[in-house]
């Protein structure tokens, strides 16, 4: 009944418990039902390396390690998009990589320090692409998992089979009643907001504006599944700009029980503009920590530059699909050795 010991030591836990071995029956079940959907659809399953030279990709932060012989820092790996990416650009049409992802951050029951993801990428395909698999993906999943699309999680019934798609736009729209559209400028989207009670920085432009105000005021609202699309430019460094409104990008996250399950692109392949966003991801660093070091992955850049073709992918979170899946309450309890603070 300790949930605390239960915790520190499963192996008590599994004896005496015999319900909680169940989690992990599904947990396994799980993983093998994702592979053999990938498989079904062509995909590879491929390995990318978890030591990295520097920090690369997404805004986490990482755990930072020595390697004696070579004499430098390496990082433990946020994320395994861009290792994918680069298969893509190598002919490898389609690609995924069930990953041990490590993020030095904090915990709780939504959070570990180290959990495993899965990420994959696909030719000639975009966002939309990417919309199609994740709802039929999920679906499947429930009714092998759980009979049918209509599972029980927390006492709350979420139908699998029934997906809401809005803009960011439009859901900060139909939440708080602001419109994007009518910002003249970022400073009269930061009064905006701030009318509206949401924290904002004095640098914060309307991209950042309109994500603040869904943080605070939609996403907690998402309880049936939801794909939000479209996010602003200054947040998503890898995803492709919308053509027709270029501070947008082909971008989508899902959520259910007003959680977020995953995030999707039509991944960015101009070498140009990638490389320029990362330098003003690096600046965004440096106005935070001026001794950040010049971190750029020019050879990611310079695989761009070889061709990456217009590429759909997709990231998720396998630890909350498996909380939703066994309907268990916080991400320890489907992990089997979850990160545990000192008793002392």
């Amino acid at each position: 009944r300790d949930t605390d010991m239960r915790y520190r030591q499963r192996y008590v836990d599994l004896i005496v418990n015999p319900e909680v071995k169940d989690v992990f029956v599904k947990r396994s079940l799980i993983l093998r039902y994702i592979r053999e959907y990938l498989d079904s659809k062509g995909f590879l399953e491929v390995d990318t390396p978890i030591l990295t030279p520097f920090e690369i990709g997404a805004t986490a932060r990482p755990f930072v390690t020595h390697h004696n012989t070579l004499n430098m820092d390496m990082y433990l790996r946020i994320e395994t998009e861009l290792y994918l990416k680069r298969l893509i650009v190598g002919g490898m049409g389609r690609v995924y990589e069930v990953g041990r992802i490590f993020r030095n951050e904090g915990m709780d029951t939504k959070h570990n320090p180290e959990f495993t993801t899965i990420e994959l990428y696909q030719e000639y395909t975009d966002y939309k692409g990417m919309m199609d698999l994740v709802i039929d993906l999920n679906h499947t999943l429930a009714c092998k998992v759980c009979g049918g699309p209509v599972i029980t999680y927390q006492g709350v019934q979420i139908d699998m089979s029934d997906w809401t798609k809005l803009s960011m736009v439009e859901a900060v729209k139909k939440y708080t009643g602001l419109d994007y559209y009518s910002w003249t400028n970022d400073e009269a989207a930061r009064v905006a907001a701030r009318a509206a009670g949401a924290k904002v920085a004095d640098s914060d432009t309307k991209g950042k504006v309109l994500a603040a105000l869904f943080d605070e005021f939609v996403e907690d609202k998402l309880v049936q599944p939801t794909i939000i699309y479209d996010y602003p430019v200054e947040i998503s460094p890898l995803a492709k700009k919308k053509p027709s409104e270029p501070e947008f990008t082909e971008r989508f996250e899902y959520f259910i029980n007003a959680m977020e399950f995953g995030n999707a692109f039509s991944e960015l392949n101009d070498p140009i503009d990638q490389l320029s966003r990362f330098e003003y991801q690096l600046q965004l660093k440096r106005a935070e920590n001026p001794d950040t070091p010049a971190q750029i992955d020019y050879d990611y850049v310079t695989a761009l530059e070889y061709g990456l073709p217009p590429t759909g992918g997709l990231g998720f979170g396998v630890d909350r699909l498996v909380m939703l899946l066994t309907d268990s309450a916080s991400i320890r309890d489907v992990l089997l050795f979850p990160t545990m603070k000192p008793l002392d």
